[in-house]
């Protein structure tokens, strides 16, 4: 039976960064859905869809193919045969991965996927929604946050080290406004599991979150062993 690693929580609480150290540290396969969605909404974004024309969409799904492979060590995500790492991060993409992750068919589609690669590999997934909708029955939830402040501080020095200019107050008011509109949104709101872990990383490292995480895990692992080695009454 896999094991599977669920880790959700807000824009830039370093979800992404954590889940791919920690796969690595276990070699599990990390499986990065916020990429997939940005996949998707770089495509939307190329052919100039509105994102409030849900029918439009929905129609550009089926055009769709995205899929995960593995080059020279990085996972990479390939959106209709094309690498396309090094456009997804973009902040238009993620503004627009936000807007359409709410629509059904964009879910659907994803979320179908995810569910097929957790079933048959020890997978860690971060997200939105993967403790609550992708993964309800993973031995193992995380909700990762932290303040509004430490997440903006984050992305305005990640963007000022690639030399990119960056203006923190509206990097700020960006992440509130994807906050908001990812915990009210319709369809499979952002929101911690009753049985995730809470933990908040505005004071801490990556190599902190790490090894908190890391005992979290072995703490879970033995949970399940032992209840797999336990005799029948």
């Amino acid at each position: 039976m896999s094991f599977n690693i669920a880790i959700d929580g807000p824009s830039g609480a370093g979800k992404s960064t954590i889940a791919k150290r920690l796969a690595n540290e276990l070699s599990f396969v990390y499986v990065d859905t916020g990429a997939m969605y940005r996949a998707m909404a770089l495509y939307f974004l190329r052919e100039g869809i509105d994102p409030s024309d849900e029918a439009a969409i929905s129609g550009a799904c089926e055009k769709i193919d995205i899929t995960l492979a593995y080059e020279d060590g990085v996972q990479c995500v390939i959106l209709n045969g094309e690498n396309v790492n090094a456009y997804i991060r973009a902040e238009e993409v993620g503004n627009m991965a936000s807007h359409t992750s709410v629509y059904p068919s964009v879910r659907a589609k994803l979320t179908a996927l995810q569910q097929k690669l957790a079933k048959s590999s020890n997978v860690i997934m971060d997200g939105r929604d993967i403790g609550t909708c992708v993964l309800p029955d993973a031995q193992l939830k995380i909700y990762l946050t932290a303040e509004v402040s430490a997440r903006a501080r984050r992305r305005y020095n990640e963007l000022i080290k690639k030399g990119v200019e960056a203006d923190y107050a509206q990097i700020e008011a960006d992440i509130r406004e994807r906050d908001y509109r990812d915990m009210h949104r319709d369809i499979a709101p952002l929101r911690q599991a009753e049985d995730a872990i809470f933990v908040d990383s505005s004071e801490l490292s990556v190599e902190e979150v790490l090894a908190v995480l890391g005992k979290l895990y072995e703490k879970a692992e033995k949970k399940g062993a032992a209840g797999t080695n336990k005799q029948p009454q």
